[in-house]
């Protein structure tokens, strides 16, 4: 457990399902039934890896099978940090701009590392960086096994959808204040979707060009999500393979880097974004507003 702000921080992936077993197999699908829809779990090696991939035909548009990739692309790859942590400003961004790259950063704007680095914040925007709403303060289910440090306060589970969809639209406001930017995308906090009486992401879906992980009219290959923590450079790369072999999008969701909490190491990091960087003919680094742009409106225009 490590501290954050004040209380115990040891974030678990829930989109609804939880699966914390850790498993030594390399592609596990598993299916189960939530509200008629199907959420894949993919889990590799000993750490988490969730694809909330709804299978919603009814929802699906025509054409999506035959998306392309920008400049021949074999997939995309979305590098995205959560919770504006002081070591993705330390080791983060002077990676990224070494190889070139964009991603997007999560701001919880509550915490101490967006108020203390506005500035820099507001220059990583400017540099094409994506500034994503992930709340103002970060609730979560205190529902959830292991959940003991959310504050009472900051409990989702007693939080309405009204409540939430006033604080992540003032969320908004905020970072546009910060980046004079108005679209965006979305992460959710711990993963978490319900409020006390629903599921608040489909209240807020229209205010975002798309919500990490959770697009239930898109195919489940534009939905592969991993969120590493103590993970080697290798285990990263056959992510991003796995990703690729599907023609999808490999969406990476860092927190620390070498420090705070849920950290992968620098020289893990920098092996993965070495081999982006060799493999950039065939792989769309971008941030996760830009890359969903282009698979929306390709998904959404009429088939031709």
């Amino acid at each position: 457990m490590l501290k954050l702000d004040g209380y115990k921080l040891k974030k678990q992936f829930n989109t609804p399902l939880q699966f914390n077993t850790a498993l030594q197999v390399q592609g596990l699908v598993m299916l189960r039934q939530n509200l008629a829809s199907a959420i894949t779990l993919l889990a590799l090696s000993s750490f988490q890896v969730t694809s909330t991939a709804y299978a919603a035909t009814n929802l699906a548009t025509t054409n999506q099978a035959d998306l392309k990739w920008p400049n021949n692309y074999q997939a995309a790859v979305s590098l995205s940090y959560d919770d504006a942590l002081l070591s993705q400003l330390n080791y983060a961004i002077p990676a990224l701009n070494k190889h070139g790259f964009k991603a997007s950063f999560y701001l919880t704007l509550s915490n101490s590392g967006t108020q203390t680095a506005l500035a820099r914040w507001r220059d990583i925007a400017a540099d094409g960086h994506e500034l994503g709403n992930h709340t103002l303060f970060h609730a979560c289910s205190k529902s959830i096994e292991g959940r003991e440090w959310v504050e009472p306060h900051n409990n989702i589970d007693t939080k309405t959808v009204a409540q939430m969809q006033q604080e992540i639209e003032t969320a908004n406001t905020f970072l546009q204040a910060i980046d004079q930017q108005t679209e965006r995308t979305f992460t959710p906090p711990c993963g978490d979707f319900y409020a006390a009486d629903g599921n608040y992401i489909d209240a807020i879906r229209e205010n975002f060009v798309a919500i990490k992980g959770y697009n239930p009219q898109l195919a489940p290959k534009f939905d592969l999500l991993l969120m590493p923590e103590n993970v080697d450079g290798e285990t990263l790369i056959n992510f991003v393979k796995q990703a690729q072999q599907q023609g999808g999008i490999a969406n990476i969701l860092f927190h620390g880097i070498e420090e705070d909490y849920l950290s992968v190491s620098n020289q893990a990091h920098n092996e993965l974004l070495q081999y982006l960087s060799d493999n950039r003919d065939l792989l769309w680094v971008d941030t996760y507003l830009n890359i969903m742009q282009h698979v929306k409106q390709r998904t959404t225009a009429p088939a031709q």
